[in-house]
């Protein structure tokens, strides 16, 4: 029997969460730098998805590798939809960048030359600024079909040339079709030249330029003796999937990683993306000589790579960000206050990047200098390079401690920085424990066991989080992390790492688990609500995640939209969930993209007034909820509880940044009723905390409304 229920594909529904992120260059309420900045955050996007998902799809539409979850022909099929979908979204991209940007860089003084045109009074610089800096690192390479074909590295800039043979003037002239073409691929220079380079003020004025212009307007001294027909930008993007043998032991895992890592830069060809004005027997050379597959051509922009856009100078002071508040230190954690003895009197609740992650630092090191602490254990996931984290763990392996920490190798793109810092850590003395088979752990998880020194029982730490221990991320993720020392979590948290280590059954009384108990208590709290529902009385669902995309939790969430279960799904990411149909009337979506990354995973059950709230590291995927290991804690403490429920509810209220997805997958901003306030949810939050930290440093700048 057909299911009556239906869903969007995760693919289509990633994408309008990114053309959500592109149009943030659209408000001009933000500062014109931090605009440019979300064009870039778009194209980067666009890049990785490029190289994983649709990577992944084209090796299914191939025949290269089976998926239980599509044929051959529905892969095709997406990735035909997926390119007409980017399609449609790089022409507005195109329509914003030289519409809405350019002008606005013009009008503060900034001029952006976009060609190799240039004014007089520069050219004589370029020409120079060429010859000097540039011209040494170029290298133009021949291309003959099935003769010279060099290789076009992942995710770099190159021109392609097409030029002809000079000839002596005849009495008459020679016609260009007479004269066979040569190409000519040039890699740009990557880390010896900038990618845009400030030219001398003009007047008023200040001026930028892209490399490659200046490259294109040069040509002639690279090619001497021949006539420059055309130049047009392009690059290959890559398959960076590493494809493993997950259930392998830990030492072979460790050995098939740093062999297939190295790879990753030669993987096959996902997307072929060329300046859409190249002419069309160009680019079908192009295509013939690098064997690409017409379906991984991908028309771009003139300039492309546009995430470098946030290397975009700034040569303007009119035109400097307002300068973002740094992460508040909390007054009630000064630095004579132990987060161990206020922890130990009361739960503690942290939002980042709003709070400092010194915070969690400090809670390391006291650990460190503690004589009563036993052992630190800690997951890692992903973590910032030069990580100060690592560098705490390791100061308590060399002070005495036990430290045991467990490495998730398959974390994508972070596998090399894990690697490098497992062997560091285990080369101070700590116990590493390597990736299980078959499985990848998403839990972002501490404990610290204590004992006393004469043997008495004193009380032990465990921190839960939505986030990475990752100082970097965590001022740019929107994360919360919970630091307790009840005995019911703390045991199960210890549970959790006996888990790890494969020692023993669990059992989990109150943390949530992922393949253990966490899908149950899910299913027991939704029929909860539906009971409720089917009584007359109010049901509340609200989940706040990154992405909702496992089909058997929707048809749950539909099921409680059919009782009349209220629902608001806070979704920055893929939805699969489709709003607005009979089924699911009761069930509202609304994503928010602003200045911090949404990455809190927090969920809210009403449960006949005195509700339930959890935080964690899950969102609702497949891969999530059936295929990792993630940790979910209840918030047990009323004032924390509360706390989170204020930041649903601020979210909900949201009308500057939050929008309502629609059943068209579109993105409609909330209108704002005349004399509503207008309310945007991560300043508002900022500015309640502030309110709540009982003396807010005079050095701190309020956010704006």
């Amino acid at each position: 029997m057909e299911n009556k229920y239906k869903y969007f594909k995760r693919d289509i529904s990633w994408l309008s969460f990114n053309y959500r992120v592109l149009l943030e260059a659209l408000d001009e309420r933000l500062p014109l730098y931090e605009r440019i900045n979300f064009i870039s955050i778009y194209s980067s996007n666009l890049e990785e998805f490029y190289k994983i998902r649709v990577a992944d799809h084209k090796a299914v539409a191939s025949g290269a590798t089976e998926s239980d979850e599509e044929s051959v022909q529905s892969a095709r099929e997406l990735v035909e939809e997926i390119n007409r979908e980017v399609n449609r979204q790089l022409d507005d991209r195109v329509r914003i960048y030289e519409q809405k940007i350019l002008p606005a860089l013009q009008k503060n003084h900034i001029i952006f030359y976009q060609d190799s045109h240039v004014e007089p009074f520069h050219q004589q610089f370029i020409k120079d600024f060429f010859k000097e800096e540039i011209f040494p690192y170029l290298q133009p390479v021949p291309v003959s079909k099935d003769k010279i074909v060099s290789f076009l590295r992942d995710n770099r800039l190159y021109l392609a040339i097409r030029l002809y043979p000079k000839e002596e003037r005849k009495e008459s002239p020679i016609l260009e079709s007479s004269r066979p073409p040569l190409y000519f691929v040039m890699k740009q220079p990557y880390a010896k030249v900038p990618r845009f380079i400030e030219l001398p003020c003009h007047e008023k004025n200040h001026y930028l330029m892209f490399v490659e212009d200046i490259i294109k307007a040069n040509l002639d001294l690279i090619f001497p003796g021949y006539d420059v027909e055309s130049c047009y930008s392009i690059k290959i993007s890559r398959d960076a999937d590493i494809l493993i043998d997950d259930t392998a032991s830990s030492a072979d895992l460790v050995a098939q990683l740093k062999k297939k890592v190295k790879k990753r830069k030669i993987g096959d060809v996902c997307r072929f993306v060329y300046d859409r004005a190249m002419p069309h027997d160009f680019l079908d050379f192009l295509v013939d000589a690098f064997h690409i597959h017409r379906d991984e051509l991908v028309p771009g922009d003139k300039h492309l790579n546009l995430e470098d856009l946030r290397h975009l100078p700034n040569p303007s002071k009119s035109l400097h960000s307002p300068e973002k508040p740094k992460p508040m230190k909390l007054t009630i954690l000064d630095e004579k206050e132990s987060i161990f003895n206020y922890v130990a009197r009361k739960d503690l609740l942290l939002y980042y990047p709003y709070h400092s992650f010194e915070h969690f630092i400090h809670f390391l090191y006291e650990a460190v200098h503690n004589p009563e602490t036993r052992e630190i254990m800690v997951t890692q996931y992903r973590v910032a390079e030069n990580s100060a984290v690592i560098n705490t763990l390791i100061a308590a392996a060399q002070n005495g401690k036990k430290v045991t920490v467990f490495v998730e190798l398959k974390a994508r793109f972070d596998e090399e920085n894990n690697l490098a810092t497992a062997e560091m850590m285990q080369a101070a003395g700590i116990k590493i424990i390597y990736s299980i088979p078959g499985l990848k752990v998403h839990a972002k998880v501490a404990l610290i066991r204590r004992r006393g020194l004469n043997g008495e029982k004193i009380p032990s730490y465990a921190y839960i989080s939505t986030g990475n221990f990752n100082e970097k991320t965590a001022t740019l993720y929107a994360d919360c992390g919970l630091f307790t020392c009840r005995k019911e979590i703390v045991n199960d948290l210890y549970n959790l790492f006996r888990t790890l280590q494969g020692k023993e059954d669990p059992k989990f009384t109150t943390l949530l688990v992922a393949r253990f108990n966490l899908i149950p208590e899910l299913n027991r709290l939704i029929d909860r609500e539906i009971a409720l529902a089917d009584q007359g009385k109010p049901a509340r669902i609200i989940l706040k995640m990154n992405a909702l995309q496992d089909p058997v939790m929707i048809d749950r969430l539909y099921e409680a939209s059919e009782h009349g279960v209220q629902t608001d799904l806070i979704i920055r990411g893929i939805c699969c969930l489709i709003p607005d149909q009979p089924y699911s009337r009761n069930i509202r979506i609304t994503r928010i993209v602003d200045s911090f990354l949404e990455h809190a995973r927090i969920w809210y059950f009403g449960n006949g007034g005195n509700p339930k709230v959890f935080m964690g590291s899950p969102d609702w995927m497949r891969r999530n909820l059936y295929r990792r290991i993630e940790a979910i804690t209840p918030v047990l403490d009323p004032d924390l509880r509360n706390s989170l429920i204020e930041m649903l509810t601020i979210q909900l209220a949201d009308n500057q940044k939050a929008c309502r997805v629609d059943a068209k997958l579109q993105n409609i901003f909330k209108k704002i009723t005349p004399g509503t306030p207008a309310i945007r949810a991560q300043y508002t939050l900022y500015n309640c905390l502030c309110s709540n930290n009982a003396q807010q440093p005079k050095d701190q700048p309020a956010m704006p409304q």
